[in-house]
């Protein structure tokens, strides 16, 4: 299975697909045209196999093609950016 993130405008959620009926998501809400990322749930049974992390970068990926930027006030999220000093550009607050 290709493991591309894509955004569901619908669920306000980015989504990694990991299987036929289960994702990695980010939440988020906009607010002034900034995405807030406010929550990331991998599948449990996924848990350390390197999902989240492809979440994450996609995420920012996504997000310095459309132009926006974010406010992190995920955990995951949080951490993931001070590891990744290349996406500090599109974090704002």
């Amino acid at each position: 299975m290709e493991h591309v993130v894509r955004d569901n405008r619908y669920l306000n959620r980015f989504e990694l697909q990991i299987s036929d009926e289960e994702f990695a998501s980010a939440y988020y809400r906009i607010e002034d045209g900034i995405v807030v990322l406010i929550h990331t749930e991998v599948p449990f049974q996924y848990t350390g196999e390197g999902y989240g992390k492809k979440l994450a970068a996609g995420v920012f990926t996504l997000l310095r093609e459309s132009g926006h930027n974010a406010v992190v006030k995920c955990g995951f999220m949080g951490r993931y950016v001070a590891r990744h000093p290349e996406v500090l550009d599109l974090v704002k607050g």
